[in-house]
């Protein structure tokens, strides 16, 4: 007998092919979010589940006594209660690497459309305000050969450093948990201290994951450091970035502009103050949206289910537990 697995949204046809080879599957198949009563009364007799997003914590892991593994569509895994999961022998995965370029495409574009205002300028020209004379008020500021601090030079982080030296000319510094010596040989990029590379950079890209110690890295006082020329961007977790201390920056013009895919609050909120201000660029998390990406996401996170739960095998598992108690 098959083992039964519940997938909590739509997935491409072909993925649910794959996993149909190995699985009794079952998928959620509405545009909204499953309901927490129904995914609770769907779980109880999985083995997997496929998700992205999705709390997993204790109450719903109480409700999933047969769960062995989650599988998140997804690089990131903040949804994952991890000693929760260890406590219970659950295995997490994720999606790294297939989503590494497209999330450096828009974080260049943010880097685009703030420096050089376009979202702005568009809106300026829809409106009927572009007559001859004078156009000094319009200007933004240059991106090729300037100087990017990456905080957090990881994967994606590695995919813009490449971006950035062959592709803009730019100076790179970096401020990693780790240094990385093979890739400042390689690329010439610089080790820098956290203050430092804030004071240095006229683009900051925060590309952490969101934990407890990263939680408001980038606050008042980290703003403060910046140029006021500096261009803010975040595509990785919107927590680890005090959000009212970065309205304070771009209302006050502490800073130039941010360009900003994630949020403390998901859905933002309407009413938030960015979505008022002219220096700032906002996509709805959509880093990793794009066809063929997502697809590959959900391959590679189908694929982690079908090695944990029919080959034994750990792929990309977050939280490797030194004895797998249920399988």
């Amino acid at each position: 007998m098959k083992p039964s697995i519940f997938v909590t949204q739509l997935i491409p046809d072909t993925v649910k092919v794959y996993l149909e080879n190995y699985f009794t599957v079952e998928i959620w198949e509405q545009q909204e979010v499953i309901p927490k009563e129904t995914l609770y009364e769907k779980i109880q007799a999985s083995e997997g589940l496929l998700t992205s997003g999705i709390k997993i914590n204790e109450e719903l892991l109480f409700q999933a006594a047969n769960l062995k593994v989650v599988s998140n569509i997804s690089v990131g895994y903040n949804n994952f209660d991890t000693d929760a999961m260890k406590k219970r022998g659950i295995i997490g995965t994720n999606t790294p690497g297939v989503l590494d370029e497209t999330v450096t495409d828009l974080i260049f574009g943010l880097m685009l459309s703030t420096a050089r205002r376009i979202p702005e300028l568009d809106s300026y020209m829809r409106n009927g305000k572009w007559a001859s004379g004078n156009d000094r008020h319009l200007f933004g500021l240059d991106v090729y050969g300037k100087t990017l601090g990456i905080i957090g030079l990881g994967r994606i982080g590695e995919s813009i450093v490449k971006r950035s030296v062959s592709g803009f000319n730019m100076n790179v510094l970096y401020h990693n948990r780790n240094r990385k010596p093979e890739l400042e040989q390689k690329w010439g990029v610089q080790y820098e201290e956290m203050e430092d590379l804030l004071t240095k950079s006229d683009f900051v890209i925060v590309m952490t994951p969101l934990t407890k110690e990263t939680t408001h890295l980038i606050g008042k006082k980290q703003f403060e450091l910046m140029k006021d020329t500096a261009i803010f961007i975040n595509a990785s977790r919107g927590p680890i970035v005090d959000e009212q201390a970065l309205i304070d920056a771009l209302e006050n013009k502490k800073i130039f502009a941010a360009g900003l895919d994630v949020f403390e609050q998901e859905p933002i909120n309407p009413k938030n103050p960015l979505l008022k201000l002219d220096n700032v660029v906002v996509t709805p998390h959509i880093g990793s949206a794009t066809t063929r990406t997502r697809k590959d996401m959900a391959q590679l996170a189908a694929e982690n289910l079908v090695d944990a739960l029919i080959h034994k095998k750990h792929s990309n598992v977050v939280n490797e537990l030194k004895t797998v108690v249920k399988i």
